[in-house]
């Protein structure tokens, strides 16, 4: 997710649903989202960083996939929108940012485990 304050988006949802944040490893300025379910077991996570102004708001949701490049042109066969193309994102892998033949947005993520 993006915030145009990240440090009061992590109070908020600190406060909301106890989740952590701790810095992503590496000079990025993200944070790594920590989460627990309803019984206190390890929960989905995510990541936080600062709004780029040409973002808009809301959470995108993450698909993992094997092939980022593969999947992205699967996307565009079935009448998606790529709207970020594929970048790296060091220590972790590859995303992309989509949109559905409906308009919303969604994220893919290639971990880089896979990419070797």
């Amino acid at each position: 997710m993006s915030a145009d304050n990240p440090e009061r988006a992590k109070t908020f949802y600190k406060k909301l649903f106890n989740w952590k944040f701790d810095a992503a490893p590496g000079s990025m300025n993200y944070s790594m989202i920590k989460t627990n379910d309803l019984t206190g077991q390890k929960g989905l996570g995510g990541g936080m960083a600062k709004r780029d102004k040409t973002e808009r708001p809301g959470i995108i949701n993450y698909v993992g996939v094997v092939s980022v490049d593969d999947t992205i042109k699967r996307v565009e066969l079935l009448g998606g929108k790529i709207i970020q193309p594929k970048q790296a994102v060091p220590g972790f892998g590859y995303l992309a940012t989509c949109i559905d033949t409906e308009d919303n947005l969604f994220g893919l993520f290639q971990e880089e485990i896979q990419t070797r």
